[in-house]
């Protein structure tokens, strides 16, 4: 499995650390024709509005939103999330709008707001430790979306088909459940064991 690690700002390399701990190929995307090597794609945390005037810029929008659409699984982390989001606020900006929820950017503070919390899981096992850093928070999440994750009730993990967003940054803990999720999601979109 090669997942490919949106790597246009952000801790993307931290991304690409965490998928070689749990035992995937990661490789940096820059370009529409990466998206051709890769079975899954990571939109890292950074500053969204920046990641978006890459995207228009280099053309990646429709060829994101064509990978997703051919059932390939992508995740968004932080501002990921924001750029996979439907609908963003606080202020409202352009996203790919791959996932049917609502984000508030910055929805719990600045950077000096930032926190490390529990997040309650579906999935087996302990709380997932959740750093969030400038983080969104999900306002609304339409009638096929999935809540994986709650921190304080509400929900930061959330997934609608082959999109998964975390509103924290899962590559700064040694807890790789969250990707692994995705590396779960590569295999049910390709019926690999």
């Amino acid at each position: 499995m090669t997942i490919g690690v949106l790597a246009i700002q952000g801790d993307f390399a931290a991304h690409v650390r965490a998928i070689g701990d749990i035992g995937a190929y990661a490789i940096e995307v820059r370009g529409a024709a990466e998206l051709d090597k890769i079975d899954a794609l990571i939109v890292p945390g950074g500053e969204s509005t920046t990641m978006m005037k890459f995207i228009d810029e280099e053309n990646l929008a429709q060829p994101i939103i064509e990978f997703a659409n051919a059932g390939h699984p992508i995740f968004g982390t932080c501002a990921g999330a924001i750029v996979l989001a439907r609908d963003v606020y606080n202020p409202p900006q352009a996203s790919l709008g791959l996932i049917d929820i609502g984000v508030e950017r910055n929805g719990y503070g600045r950077q000096v707001d930032s926190f490390i919390a529990e997040a309650d899981t579906t999935f087996d096992g302990d709380p997932l430790e959740a750093v969030f850093i400038r983080a969104p928070r999900i306002t609304r999440t339409g009638s096929e979306v999935e809540i994986l994750a709650r921190c304080n009730n509400e929900p930061v993990l959330v997934r609608q088909n082959n999109v998964l967003v975390a509103t924290f940054h899962p590559e700064l803990t040694d807890d790789h459940r969250a990707h692994k999720l995705l590396l779960e999601m590569i295999r049910a979109s390709t019926n690999r064991s």
